[in-house]
């Protein structure tokens, strides 16, 4: 049985895993068998790791081999439940487009009876339109885009530079808004944006801005202070190696290469972690501004701020963009730890007091199912790599906090949308400032996020349409591993386990 100060820790992981799954099916169960279907990816893909952490917690450890079955096995299952998924997507389909036909029939015999009225399906109120900042010329042209196999616009109102266009939306989001935006480019060229969002009345509306309303490119001034940002973090890089091996690289610069491989591997996992930005980012035609990386003494930096220089076209795209970053670096950083772990040996490197492993509840279930009776030592002996792929993996963690335009914040904002978005940043936000009150880091973060990245990333061309299951199954894994990063191991429940 747990103690009575075993018991926050162990809840805590309880009851953000069930709340994660329970959320899930919550989600899913209003869309039937594609639902369930769905939830149970989610399920089948975390499973592996709660299994592995509720027997972690139980005192029960299984060796890397077993690990390495259990995610082999729920590959499979993943891949099975995928086919399904697809098989019962597709009939679903064809029964929608069924229903669209007879609803059109209908539309169309009901436009014939009433003498053609309404058959201009983009016709405006005459006061509406007299005040609309776009010229009416272009007016007409984009009112020509809609039809009644898209999308029927009933309303249009006037907003900022553009307008507003209420209406029904006659098919499904993705094909429609590629549909209005091919005819609006058609006619107008690259002069105006399109989107398709969810309006006050929780239904789609389209929304027509000019395009020099897009976001701005990086200046000289900024590229330049983003190379300063540069050489700051490789030099805080070498000074976080320097304080692993016992000095201070700023006191002595002479010893710059004692501190280069730690610093190089540090340096390895932003690089790897900003190439998967950059990589997604280019597959779509979306540009990024050059990183702005923030130097830290403590782990070498804290990761880097990349803005988007141009309109996200789906949530889809800003899921697979915000993702690909964070799985570059946590997967090296991974392979890193796990390599160090199986590689570290009692004369290592490093001796650490074993009470470091307590710092993460997923460094030290691994450290203790690798490493096994010799983390009970005071001091353990490890690899150089076992630093840096923690480091690694605290650094992708950090970035993945569910706030603003963190990497976290965007992967929620492209599952769940802006209102949950909205509410996690400020949950976000108030848990760092109560956690500072015994970790100075949680306030850097708070001040830095509250500071620079609170703001939501611009609503994509394409709002209405969210990420498929396998991306939300995604994003849920990639915020369970983030908890486990940062959630440390409390003494009695470490001691219980045999860490320390």
């Amino acid at each position: 049985m747990f103690t009575a100060s075993e018991t926050p820790v162990v809840a805590i992981v309880v009851i953000i895993a069930v709340g994660i799954l329970g959320w899930g099916f919550y989600r899913a169960r209003p869309f039937g068998k594609l639902g369930i279907l769905a939830w149970l990816q989610s399920l089948v893909l975390m499973a592996p790791w709660l299994l592995f952490f509720g027997l972690f917690a139980a005192g029960i450890y299984v060796n890397i081999v077993a690990i390495l079955f259990f995610l082999v096995a729920s590959t499979g299952l993943y891949v099975y439940l995928g086919r399904r998924l697809r098989a019962a997507g597709i009939d679903n389909i064809l029964r929608q487009k069924a229903a669209e036909r007879l609803s059109q029939k209908d539309i169309s015999t009901n436009t014939t009876n009433n003498g053609g009225e309404n058959s201009d399906s983009s016709a405006l109120a005459p006061n509406a339109v007299e005040f609309i900042p776009i010229p009416d010329e272009d007016l007409s042209v984009i009112k020509g885009i809609f039809g009644i196999d898209s999308f029927f616009a009933t309303e249009t109102i006037p907003y900022q530079e553009g307008a507003i266009f209420k209406g029904n939306l006659r098919g499904e989001g993705e094909a429609v808004h590629n549909r209005l935006t091919e005819g609006l480019q058609k006619r107008l060229g690259d002069k105006y944006r399109l989107f398709l969002v969810e309006g006050s009345e929780e239904k789609p509306v389209v929304v027509v801005l000019p395009s020099r309303n897009d976001p701005l490119t990086t200046t000289l001034l900024q590229k330049v202070f983003a190379l300063i940002l540069l050489i700051a973090t490789i030099a805080t890089s070498l000074e976080t190696g320097g304080l692993l091996l016992g000095f201070d690289f700023f006191a002595e610069p002479s010893r710059y290469q004692q501190a280069l491989p730690i610093a190089s591997g540090l340096l390895a996992v932003l690089i790897a972690h900003e190439i998967g930005h950059w990589l997604t980012a280019r597959r779509y035609q979306v540009r990024l501004s050059f990183p702005f990386l923030l130097p830290a003494v403590q782990i070498g930096s804290f990761g880097a701020i990349t803005r988007f220089e141009s309109l996200v076209p789906s949530r889809r795209v800003l899921f697979d963009i915000a993702a690909s970053g964070p799985a570059a670096g946590g997967i090296l950083s991974l392979v890193m730890l796990v390599v160090g772990l199986l590689l570290s040996q009692p004369n290592s490197l490093f001796q650490l007091p074993s009470q470091f492993f307590q710092g993460s509840i997923l460094v030290g279930s691994l450290a203790k199912v690798i490493l096994g009776s010799a983390i009970q030592a005071p001091v353990v002996g490890i690899h150089p790599l076992v630093a840096i792929g923690w480091l690694g993996l605290v650094v992708t963690a950090l970035n993945l906090m569910p706030a603003g335009q963190l990497d976290g914040g965007r992967i929620v904002q492209a599952i769940y949308g802006r209102k949950i978005a909205n509410r996690t940043t400020f949950a976000t936000l108030l848990v760092l400032v109560i956690v500072s009150l015994g970790n100075p880091l949680a306030m850097y973060w708070a001040i830095a996020i509250f500071f620079l990245q609170r703001d939501l990333e611009r609503p994509s061309l394409n709002e209405i349409t969210e990420p498929d299951d396998a991306r939300a199954a995604l994003g849920l894994l990639a915020l369970f591993l983030m908890v486990a990063t940062l959630i440390p191991l409390t003494p009695a429940l470490a001691g219980r386990l045999g860490i320390g």
